[in-house]
């Protein structure tokens, strides 16, 4: 079941410090069963698309671009802008809508942010619909922009990797994050597509050349500089494995965990780390899935999720 082109009921600009606004959607059934989208990145943005997995009859479905991002202003600030300010973001939005408790969708690093939300303030929700894990600890990290998922795509990651001078090529995440945050903007551009290609590349199942980005576009900015100002600085916590360390505050909470089996972003290790710290969890292994959630047996597994939950309260 696709909910395509649900549309938008209401927009919000919500100030959550005194530096960033975020931009808010409503959508679906104002009296429904709240529930949130994240999305990933960090540096993603929500779209038309995110909306998809939701029935606009059952689902009162709010969506977000996160600090830096979309239509939140200002456009890839920096300042402020770490995991537990998105936390707190949430809070913002969930009071300001009035809403005692919700739903928490995410996928990739939007399964980051829910966990951490969760962690957080578990009171306030009631399931966990996570794909794509991503735990942000550096062995995560580096299986992606240092030595891992090169190995599956050598001639992509040789050309992400080349572009970096050989005596900075040992840490390629901060060789980026230098080179996109020049005062030069040639160089700055240049980064954010080398960084794009790359993963673009590996993001399908089965890869597709057209989805490759050839010039760099408004999201390829902030997927580029938001990643790497994360990775860069170790995604802000204090200790390495910050999630599945504080699993014991998750175990009361309901959670589906969908995850590809040939995810080369994400490995399907993390997800299956995080059903061994949450037993209650239900975690599906896609057979023929990747990172992306819209090729057909990931997005098919995440809608039926969706749907099973609203026979289920």
């Amino acid at each position: 079941m696709m909910y395509k082109d649900t549309p938008v009921n209401q927009t919000y600009r919500i100030a959550v410090d005194e530096t960033h606004m975020l931009y808010v959607e409503e959508c679906g059934n104002p009296d429904g069963q709240p529930v949130v989208f994240l999305h990933g990145g960090p540096g993603g943005a929500i779209s038309e698309n995110s909306r998809r997995f939701f029935d606009p009859q059952y689902y009162r479905i709010i969506l977000f671009d996160q600090r830096g991002t979309g239509q939140s202003t200002p456009f890839l600030c920096l300042e402020n802008n770490t995991v537990l300010d998105s936390v707190a973001d949430m809070e913002v939005i969930r009071e300001y809508l009035d809403i005692k408790a919700w739903y928490i969708f995410g996928g990739s690093y939007g399964s980051t942010l829910a966990l951490a939300y969760a962690i957080h303030h578990p009171e306030r929700v009631q399931h966990l619909i996570l794909r794509g894990i991503f735990l942000g600890r550096q062995s995560d990290v580096d299986w992606l922009f240092q030595e891992g998922a090169g190995y599956f795509y050598p001639e992509a990651f040789e050309q992400f990797k080349q572009w970096i001078p050989e005596n900075e090529q040992s840490d390629l995440v901060q060789a980026y994050y230098c080179r996109m945050t020049s005062d030069d903007e040639v160089v700055r551009e240049k980064a954010y597509l080398k960084w794009n290609q790359w993963e673009s590349a590996i993001v399908r199942l089965v890869p597709d050349e057209a989805s490759i980005p050839i010039s760099i576009s408004k999201g390829d900015r902030s997927i580029g500089l938001l990643e790497a100002h994360y990775f860069a600085n170790k995604m802000f916590w204090n200790e390495d494995n910050y999630l599945l360390n504080r699993a014991d505050k998750l175990q009361s909470i309901p959670m589906d965990i969908v995850h590809g089996r040939y995810d080369i972003d994400c490995r399907p290790l993390g997800a299956y780390e995080l059903k061994k710290a949450c037993p209650q969890a239900n975690l599906q292994l896609i057979a023929l899935g990747g990172h992306t959630p819209f090729e057909d047996a990931m997005f098919k597994a995440l809608c039926q999720v969706m749907e099973q939950l609203k026979h289920e309260k």
